[in-house]
């Protein structure tokens, strides 16, 4: 059994609550990535904000990205995967909620994040069925 810590990429960083769309956007051109974790003051996951959510959900709409904080975009309890779950259950995580990323988490601690690409190096037949699943997903027709 493959476990999520095992293909996750390790040393997510977050974005905090009162951080800016711009501020955030900014750390994702750094790292390099189209989605971050924001986590509370606490260090607790509080959601994660995604490229697209900051053009479609404040940009399109004419909202002002320095002055919006990330808090406004964190909708809900986010979706999660623990890290010592196996892929299997991650790949069904993935394609219930019709999501590409997972934050990982130990506990109630973030360890890390499982993408598409990172079951893809392990596992190619997988990562196909969850592009497959995605794909043919009302929320993506």
């Amino acid at each position: 059994m493959t476990t999520a810590r095992e293909l996750m990429t390790e040393g997510a960083e977050c974005v905090r609550i009162s951080d800016t769309l711009v501020t955030a956007a900014q750390r994702m051109r750094e790292l390099d990535v189209g989605a971050m974790p924001i986590c509370g003051d606490d260090d607790k996951l509080a959601g994660i904000i995604t490229d697209r959510d900051i053009v479609v959900k404040c940009i399109a709409d004419g909202g002002d990205p320095r002055s919006t904080e990330v808090s406004r975009l964190a909708e809900g309890k986010p979706v999660t995967i623990g890290a010592d779950d196996d892929v299997e259950e991650a790949f069904r995580t993935m394609t219930q909620y019709d999501v590409r990323r997972l934050p990982v988490i130990d506990g109630d601690r973030l360890v890390g994040m499982l993408s598409q690409a990172d079951i893809a190096r392990n596992d190619p037949d997988l990562a196909g069925q969850i592009v497959s699943e995605l794909a043919s997903s009302p929320a993506n027709n």
